[in-house]
């Protein structure tokens, strides 16, 4: 694999031989596999066409429990990690199975003690919300900062992340990482690498040859950082001066038409005589 540089080439740059050898795909979901709030039809068949050919794909996201539920259920992928890491959900014979560092129960009353924090916070900014799925959330509490509203001012956005990450709930430290749509915060130190890393080792894999990550946001930073080979959607271009480590490789397109692009490179290396 080719090492990563300042800035993403071309994803006509990658060789056919370069993309033979991936193995498992774990990817992004807001504006990644998503565009403008909607998954475009190109998506869910490329998804499908992945899992024909034996590629392993896990849905990465700061997506909540109730939409990871039904993603794990219903889509055609391999798993799926949630909350920006603090569990991941696979669908197995005998039913959905959820792996978690911390016990449920304590997730849940760390966040209840979090959401009242950062309830406090938001009482100062009375035009910005909790996201509407924070209900269906296991661990995260989610500020909405772009979804199904006009995009908060990167300023606004900058405050609201350094007064959540001087928190600190039952003396731990609270992480807030934005994402396209909303503001998440957690308690602890659970995220998309390390609980990647934890859905490797549990199915037996640690070739990090075989691995790539497609993403379009600032909390895909530690994947680009750990993965030889990182792909950005054609969206992340705005952010690509603030992230320390850029993806190896940037799609042509945006979200999930990208994403889409991304596969139909896959499938040819794969299926190529």
């Amino acid at each position: 694999m080719q090492k990563k540089s300042s800035m993403p080439k071309s994803l006509n740059q990658l060789t056919l031989a370069e993309a033979k050898t991936i193995e498992w795909l774990f990817t992004d979901v807001d504006d990644t596999l998503t565009w403008q709030g909607a998954m475009p039809h190109e998506t869910f068949t490329a998804l499908a066409r992945l899992k024909q050919i034996g590629i392993k794909v896990v849905a990465v996201t700061g997506a909540c429990a109730g939409w990871c539920d039904q993603i794990a259920k219903l889509w055609p992928v391999h798993g799926v990690i949630g909350e920006n890491g603090a569990f991941w959900m696979q669908k197995q014979i005998d039913g959905l199975k959820i792996h978690s560092p911390l016990p449920l129960d304590t997730m849940r009353a760390q966040q209840q003690q979090l959401k009242q924090a950062v309830s406090d916070i938001l009482s100062h900014y009375p035009e910005i919300t909790l996201a509407s799925d924070q209900p269906f959330r296991f661990s995260d509490v989610a500020i909405n900062i772009g979804q199904d509203r006009p995009m908060l001012e990167s300023n606004i956005i900058n405050e609201l992340l350094n007064k959540i990450a001087c928190l600190k709930i039952d003396g731990q430290s609270v992480t807030a990482m934005p994402s396209s749509i909303h503001i998440n915060a957690w308690v602890g130190e659970h995220s998309k690498r390390a609980t990647t890393q934890r859905y490797l080792e549990q199915h037996q894999h640690s070739d990090l040859s075989k691995i790539c990550y497609i993403g379009d946001s600032l909390n895909d930073q530690t994947m680009f950082e750990w993965l030889p080979l990182t792909v950005g959607v054609n969206n992340i271009r705005p952010i690509l001066n603030q992230l320390t480590t850029a993806p190896s490789y940037i799609t042509q397109s945006n979200g999930g038409f990208g994403f889409a692009e991304f596969a139909d490179l896959l499938i040819a290396a794969k299926t190529q005589a």
